[in-house]
């Protein structure tokens, strides 16, 4: 699964995040393609707590161990 992500936060403003099926994911500047699109999501990072609001899945709240401030729009494709 690809995610393509523009918002404030991450290393690069736009960047592509590869998530292999071994469990390890890799990131890298910019947009690759191809894009399969699948969903869009928001995601807004403050402290620990993280909302994702995604057209396929809804929305959810979830704690995370890092603190980090993060605001991202982005795009899961496959």
């Amino acid at each position: 699964m690809k995610y393509i992500e523009f918002g404030i936060g991450n290393r690069w403003i736009v960047r592509t995040e590869t998530e292999f099926e071994d469990g390890t994911e890799m990131e890298q500047q910019g947009i690759i393609r191809p894009i399969h699109f699948h969903s869009l999501y928001l995601r807004i990072w403050i402290g620990k707590t993280v909302f994702v609001a995604d057209l396929k899945e809804g929305c959810k709240k979830a704690r995370k161990s890092r603190s980090k401030i993060k605001i991202v729009i982005g795009i899961s494709s496959y």
